[in-house]
C-alpha cells in the first residue's frame, strides 16, 4: 500500500487559504488515502512542543484517539518528526475507519499560563490556533464534519475552530462557495464549555459579517433588518427609530452627518433585561457609519472600499449583545446605535460647520471624514438622559493615531475610571484580543477646545487624532463611568499581524469576545 500525507506548507498556516489542496505523496509508505467528499469526517488532535530528549505528548485525548488506532498516530509523529511547534502540523489518512483524515497540529508548550509581558493567557491563545488550523485544513480537504480535540480547553479550541473555517460566501455562486463544515467535541464531557466557545465565535462571525458586506448591501436600513433578525429571537428588544424621530429628538450632530447621504438615518435602540428591570444598564454605543467616504473631505481612492468596515463599531454591539442572550448573562444591557452614511453631496456638512449639542456645547466640523465622533455626540447626550447608565463604553473606528500606534496589535482604550481598565485588561488576555490603555490628559482637551468662535472641534490641533477623539467624547461625559475603544487598527480589514484563527484581507469582527468577556465579568460584581 502507499501512504499519502498532507503536510501544512510554510511558515504559517494562512499558507493554506492560497492553496486548493496541499498533499505530498510519498512511496513506501503504510496508508493510502480515499476520500469521499460527501461523507469524509475528520479530527484535530493537538501536539505538545518536544522538551528536551522526550518525544511531543499528545493531548490526553489525543493519546486515546492513539489507543484507538493501536498507536499509529505516535509511530507517525516519530517518523515524520513533528516537533508540536505551534501552528505546525501534519494530516494523516486512512488510520481509522470513522475519521477518514486526522489532522495533528502543534500546541507549543505544555501547561503555558499567563505571559505578563504580552499580556495574555498564552495557553488558552494556543489552543484557538492549534484548533483553527487543524479544522481548516480539513475543511480545505472537503471535510463535512470536523471533531476537535478539547485540548484541555474545549471553550477556547471551539472558539479557534468556528472563527478559523468561517467564510463570507453570499456574493460567490454556490457553486463555488467554501463549505463551512460542522464541528463537533471529541473526547470531553465539558459540553457546557465548548458550547459557550460556539456563541462566542459565531457572535464574532456575525460581526465580521455585517463589517464585511458591501455597503449597497448593508445600507442603515438592512443593517436594522439584520439586527432585528439577530437579536429578537433571542428575547432581546430593539426598537428602529426614522428620520422624524431623530428630528423630534433634536440629535442635530447626527444630521450633519446623515444629511449628505441619499440613504436614511437610523436610529437602534436595544434592550437586553438580565437581570432585575430595577438595574440600571450598563449602556454600548456604536459608531455605525456603513459607508464612510470621508464625505466633503474625501477619502484616497485606494482602498476606499474598505470604509464599509466603518460600521463595525455598531456590529460588534450588536454581535457582543446577542452572545450575551445567548449565554444569559444576569446584566441589563442598553445599545443606541446610530446608522447612516457619510457621503459628499450639494446636502453635505461643509467643513467649518457648526452644530449645537444638546448640552448647548458648540461642535465645529473641521475635517468631515472624522465623522464618527461627530455622529455620536448627540446620541450620546441623548442616551445619558433618557437611559441613566450605570456605566457607558462606545465603540467605534474613529481616527488613525491608535493605528499607527498600535497596528493590529491591540484596540485602544480611553477611560476615567482605574476599575474599568482593569476588566478590560483581564478581558483581552483572557479572549487574546488585547487591549492598550491611551491618556485622557486635559493636554489633548485644550487642543480641542480654546477657540474664539465655537466650544469645541472634531478634529483640534496636532497629530495624536485618536486621543483627541477620545477628548472629545469625554468632554460629553465627564462625571460618567466611561469607556472608550478605538478599533481602526483592529476591527477593520485584517492584513498584518492577523491570528491564524481570522483571515488575511477579511473583516476582523474585532473586539466582539472581549466586550463579551467584559459584560460577563460586569455581570459577576
Amino acid at each position: 500500500m502507499a501512504k499519502s500525507q498532507a503536510t501544512f506548507y510554510g511558515k504559517s498556516a494562512l499558507n493554506l487559504l492560497r492553496l486548493n489542496r496541499v498533499l505530498s505523496f510519498r512511496p513506501a509508505a503504510r496508508y493510502m488515502q480515499v476520500r469521499s467528499k460527501c461523507d469524509m469526517n475528520g479530527i484535530v488532535i493537538g501536539l505538545y512542543l518536544k522538551e528536551g530528549e522526550k518525544d511531543p505528548q499528545m493531548t490526553s485525548n489525543g493519546e486515546k484517539f492513539d489507543d484507538r488506532v493501536s498507536g499509529k498516530i505516535s509511530q507517525l509523529i516519530r517518523e515524520t518528526g513533528m516537533s508540536g511547534k505551534l501552528g505546525k502540523g501534519r494530516m494523516f489518512s486512512n488510520v481509522d475507519e470513522e475519521f477518514q483524515s486526522v489532522a495533528v497540529v502543534g500546541l507549543g508548550k505544555e501547561g503555558a499560563g499567563f505571559n505578563e509581558d504580552e499580556m495574555i493567557e498564552v495557553g488558552m491563545e494556543n489552543t484557538r490556533i492549534a484548533a483553527a488550523v487543524g479544522a481548516r485544513f480539513l475543511q480545505m480537504q472537503g471535510a463535512q464534519t470536523v471533531f476537535v480535540d478539547g485540548m484541555d480547553l474545549p471553550e477556547q479550541a471551539a472558539e479557534g475552530a468556528a472563527m478559523g473555517v468561517w467564510r463570507y460566501n453570499a456574493n460567490k455562486s454556490k457553486n463555488n462557495r467554501m463549505h463551512i463544515p460542522k464541528l463537533e467535541l471529541y473526547g470531553s464531557s465539558d459540553v457546557d464549555a465548548w458550547t459557550r466557545g460556539l456563541f462566542k465565535a459565531e457572535s464574532q462571525n456575525l460581526a465580521r459579517r455585517l463589517a464585511d458586506t458591501p455597503a449597497n448591501q448593508m445600507t442603515p436600513s438592512i443593517f436594522a433588518q439584520a439586527t432585528i433578525d439577530a437579536l429578537c429571537p433571542c428575547g432581546v428588544t430593539v426598537e428602529v427609530r426614522s428620520m422624524d424621530w431623530i428630528e423630534e429628538q433634536g440629535l442635530n450632530s447626527f444630521l450633519m452627518i446623515a444629511k449628505g447621504s441619499c440613504e436614511p438615518p437610523i436610529c437602534l435602540e436595544i434592550s437586553y433585561v438580565g437581570s432585575s428591570p430595577d438595574d440600571k444598564p450598563l449602556l454600548l454605543m456604536g459608531n455605525g457609519l456603513t459607508f464612510n467616504s470621508g464625505g466633503l473631505c474625501l477619502k484616497p481612492k485606494k482602498r476606499m472600499d474598505e470604509q464599509r468596515a466603518s460600521v463595525s463599531g455598531a456590529a460588534t454591539i450588536v454581535a457582543a449583545i446577542r452572545a450575551a442572550a445567548a449565554l444569559s448573562l444576569p446584566i441589563n444591557v442598553s445599545a443606541l446605535l446610530p446608522l447612516c452614511e457619510n457621503m459628499p453631496s450639494g446636502m453635505a456638512v461643509k467643513p467649518g460647520d457648526v452644530v449645537t449639542l444638546m448640552n448647548g456645547s458648540t461642535l465645529c466640523v473641521k475635517d468631515t471624514s472624522m465623522a464618527g465622533t461627530v455622529m455620536l455626540a448627540d446620541p450620546m447626550l441623548y442616551a445619558m438622559g433618557t437611559m441613566k447608565p450605570k456605566t457607558l463604553v462606545d465603540v467605534g473606528t474613529h481616527a488613525k493615531g491608535v493605528l499607527y500606534g498600535l497596528g493590529a496589535s491591540s484596540t485602544g482604550l480611553w477611560t476615567n475610571r482605574n476599575a474599568l481598565w482593569k476588566q478590560f485588561k483581564k478581558a483581552g488576555s483572557l479572549t487574546g484580543d488585547r487591549v492598550w490603555r491611551f491618556p485622557l490628559w486635559n493636554y489633548f482637551r485644550e487642543l480641542i477646545e480654546p477657540n474664539m468662535t465655537y466650544d469645541l472641534c472634531n478634529k483640534g490641533r496636532g497629530p495624536a487624532s485618536s486621543c483627541l477623539a477620545a477628548a472629545l467624547l469625554h468632554t460629553l461625559v465627564p462625571s460618567t463611568d466611561w469607556v472608550h475603544l478605538d478599533t481602526r487598527g483592529t476591527g477593520m480589514m485584517c492584513s498584518e499581524g492577523v491570528p491564524l484563527y481570522l483571515l488575511e484581507g477579511r473583516m476582523s469582527g474585532r473586539p466582539t469576545r472581549t466586550i463579551i468577556q467584559f459584560l460577563y465579568q460586569m455581570a459577576l460584581k
